[in-house]
């Protein structure tokens, strides 16, 4: 069993815990994620590593809620336990010799964007990240971005803070304007990784997609995580989650990543039905 040491709320759908787990801790690398199951009866979910604190043994999570087991998560207080909690699985983000680059995060994948600037900061690489939502109540993990970045852009795509527009547009007037990255690092929603590559791959500007399709055994043994990069098959849980984003199959991704959208539905709607009046 797994405690939850802390739990902050940073917009109405999405929490942050900090769970005690050492061995975890002690091995964990910005890019890599977890699974976890929340009790004996629940399902395995990935989440990636938002965070480390190595001599406290603790081990920070972002998550949205939109699932059953998301739902059941939030319901789980300070001081709470989780059953499982297996990691640090997947290939560490590549940074070692990286001078300047941009981090370009999308909703709560900038939870998973965080760690990857932090650790550039702390190495002493200069860091423009642009960060996107759709609006300021949705707005996460903005103090954090501005301590790690050198440049930081904020975009909502209804104007309600920062900028005005998608991430895509402050990233191709800085390459219009003759920024050149070692390399552009890209974390969201397959929809926006996949105009980012769009964006980068004109001006021949390597990009680095970060890959979070269904996950089961985080093993590659269950195959749910597959993906085609490159005309090739490949697992995301133990190939990635990190690939080169100008041969990831983003429309064969997306068709896979809505398989299970209604299923996931119905399982959210009986969690909350079943929390209903317990708080």
């Amino acid at each position: 069993m797994f405690e939850i040491v802390n739990k902050k709320e940073l917009n109405p759908t999405v929490t942050m815990m900090d769970i005690k787990a050492p061995l975890v801790a002690k091995k964990a690398q910005a890019g890599q994620f977890i699974i976890l199951r929340v009790d004996e009866d629940g399902e395995r979910i990935p989440l990636t590593v938002a965070g480390y604190d190595r001599e406290n043994g603790t081990v920070k999570i972002i998550f949205q809620i939109v699932g059953g087991t998301t739902e059941r998560l939030n319901h789980k207080q300070q001081g709470d336990f989780i059953q499982d909690f297996v990691g640090p699985l997947g290939k560490e983000t590549k940074v070692d010799g990286l001078k300047k680059v941009c981090i370009v995060g999308g909703g709560v994948g900038c939870a998973i964007a965080l760690p990857v600037a932090q650790r550039l900061h702390e190495l002493g690489c200069e860091v423009h990240s642009i960060i996107g939502f759709r609006s300021k109540d949705l707005l996460i993990l903005e103090d954090e971005f501005k301590a790690a970045s050198d440049k930081l852009t904020i975009m909502t795509d209804d104007g309600s803070y920062g900028e005005k527009g998608l991430v895509t547009e402050p990233l191709k007037q800085a390459l219009e304007n003759g920024e050149k990255y070692d390399e552009v690092i890209t974390i969201g929603p397959l929809i926006m990784m996949k105009f980012v590559v769009a964006t980068t791959k004109p001006f021949d500007q390597k990009t680095t997609v970060s890959m979070n399709p269904i996950m089961i055994d985080g093993t590659g043994m269950c195959g749910g995580c597959r993906l085609t990069v490159g005309g090739e098959t490949k697992f995301a849980c133990v190939d990635g989650p990190d690939f080169d984003g100008f041969l990831v199959d983003f429309d064969e991704a997306m068709a896979r990543s809505v398989m299970y959208k209604d299923f996931e539905r119905k399982e959210h709607e009986e969690a909350c039905n079943l929390f209903k009046g317990v708080e």
